[in-house]
């Protein structure tokens, strides 16, 4: 039997589950005394960033052919002077991803044709934030020559609408058992997932059904959650006093911030099997599909992993929360590894593989990589986690500055956010993920007052992510071409989701949907090449 089989039977057998509590419990009981002593306390803050992609075949050269002159002439007669291009034309497909790759600064991710890039944790200040910038450039660029050498390219991209070659859902529901376990041929064969993927197949009932305006599709595996990529800003809070401060008025945020970023409004044309008439799909469908794809597609269990998660009074309820979480794919450490536990990181390991499978749309992480000037390895952080990939990398920097600004703003200005209701933050998010730049938003004022006036909400929120910004010293004039890219974004109550929404709407008089899915996405290619930001395409 192989070891991917053998590691899944033994995680799912349930032998192992008594085991693997224990443990839970005896490293939760260590982590919130030391979260009580101080010893999860740092010099500064600190801000990190992850950064999923999208491998498509890249498109051809123009090449010299061995036709005759006059062939060529016939192809070339308004424009001699081109190169011939062949028949093949970029088609933009989704493509595996070859080892090669993740010989650099790519991570790999659930399916094949997905990856991540991560940014090291820096100093929040301004020497950090501009080490932020340039580690993101750099590490994305380099990734993408890598990609280019095998003949694909990484997309900055939310939701990825050309299909593979066979198609979306033959894609996605391509399986095969092997001694009970399923294995998604276009998963990557990392026994975490395949776990994962084969618990979330059993709570299910054996296939999970994915349903959004225009489309109702069953699948035998979670793959489908692979069409869709995110950027996840991190920020580190130095007083784990003070974190349910931050954790809570960040939740406060996730509508706003959602709604200046939505771009996952379509899926591949091939998977809609619902519809009588596209542009009623394009005035029905939500903005950030890859809310429902991600909810939808894990949450088969009693209590849905991926949620908006409640407030918190003490920093130790965020090691309750993960013991208290439905119990998804456990493994014990020595499965997976030798040795003693002498890090930090080992000595909770089943801890964090816990963590893991918190699918929250906010959470902590507890640990991680010691900062210059910032502390060590001991640490707490908000993971902040709903925002999509966005088309540039300019537009993935003032996401990060944004996020960390605001959040640390909030507490800096003492700012009354906390008082609005959960449920009224948790209805601005899903109303965010539906409407984008339309949400119905609900927010509460310096002054304590509750509004829905969108002006109000935006032209608060970058008051408050200067205040934030300006308290962690970066200065005045990077500060505005940090914001710059999402301030513009509001001014023109424009994302990259309703654009999208657009440019389909106006090649419909031309094409079918397919076709204007597939007109759209080339120039949502070519634009993220051509501009630094997306504000600059309209």
């Amino acid at each position: 039997m192989d070891d991917v089989v053998d590691l899944v039977q033994q995680s799912l057998s349930g032998e192992s589950d008594a085991e693997f509590r224990e443990r839970i419990e005896a490293q939760a009981d260590q982590l919130r005394a030391a979260i009580d002593d101080g010893r999860f306390d740092n010099e500064d803050f600190a801000v990190g960033l992850e950064v999923e992609v999208y491998a498509i075949n890249e498109e051809p050269e123009p090449v010299e052919t061995d036709e005759t002159d006059d062939e060529a002439d016939e192809e070339n007669e308004d424009d001699v002077d081109e190169p011939y291009m062949p028949v093949e034309k970029w088609e933009g497909r989704l493509v595996e991803l070859p080892e090669s790759v993740f010989e650099g600064t790519a991570a790999k991710e659930l399916g094949v044709h997905n990856a991540e890039i991560n940014t090291d944790p820096d100093a929040f200040g301004a020497t950090g934030v501009e080490v932020q910038t340039t580690s993101v450039e750099m590490r994305i660029k380099k990734a993408r020559d890598a990609a280019r050498a095998e003949n694909r390219d990484l997309i900055l991209d939310a939701m990825w609408t050309i299909p593979p070659e066979e198609g979306s859902v033959e894609y996605l529901s391509a399986i095969e058992e092997r001694a009970g376990v399923v294995i998604a041929d276009n998963m990557r064969q990392d026994p975490r997932y395949v776990a994962l993927d084969n618990e979330a197949l059993a709570h299910a009932g054996g296939d999970i059904t994915f349903e959004v305006p225009g489309a109702s599709q069953e699948f035998p595996t979670i793959l489908f959650e692979s069409l869709t990529s995110s950027i996840q800003p991190h920020l580190q809070i130095p007083d784990s006093d003070r974190f349910p401060a931050y954790y809570n008025a960040a939740i406060r945020t996730l509508g706003p911030l959602l709604s200046l970023t939505t771009n996952s409004p379509l899926l591949p044309a091939d998977m809609y099997n619902r519809i009588e008439d596209p542009r009623e799909l394009l005035a029905e469908t939500h903005h950030e599909l890859r809310i429902a794809a991600f909810e939808q597609s894990v949450n088969t269990s009693e209590n849905p992993k991926v949620r908006v998660p409640k407030d918190i009074e003490t920093a130790t309820d965020i090691v309750d929360r993960v013991v208290e979480d439905d119990l998804f794919a456990p493994f014990l450490r020595e499965w997976i590894e030798d040795g003693g536990r002498d890090s930090l990181e080992d000595t909770y390991w089943e801890f964090d593989h816990k963590r893991g499978t918190y699918w929250r749309w906010l959470r902590c992480v507890i640990g991680g990589d010691p900062v210059d000037g910032a502390g060590d390895d001991h640490s707490l952080r908000i993971e902040y986690r709903p925002i999509p990939t966005q088309p540039t990398v300019t537009d993935t920097i003032s996401v990060q500055v944004l996020t960390a600004g605001l959040i640390r703003g909030l507490i800096e200005t003492d700012h009354p956010v906390a008082e609005l209701p959960w449920q009224d933050a948790k209805a601005s998010f899903y109303n965010a993920a539906r409407n984008g730049p339309d949400a119905d938003l609900v927010w509460v004022t310096a002054e304590g007052e509750r509004t829905t006036d969108r002006d109000k909400i935006y032209g608060e929120l970058f008051e408050i992510a200067r205040a934030g910004l300006a308290s962690q010293d970066v200065p005045e004039t990077r500060v505005e071409e940090f914001l710059e890219p999402m301030e513009q974004r509001w001014t023109l109550c424009a994302t990259p989701s309703a654009w999208k929404l657009d440019r389909v709407r106006s090649h419909l008089g031309d094409h079918n949907l397919e076709d204007a899915i597939y007109e759209m996405q080339r120039e949502y290619y070519e634009s993220s090449q051509e501009h630094d930001a997306f504000y600059e395409w309209l």
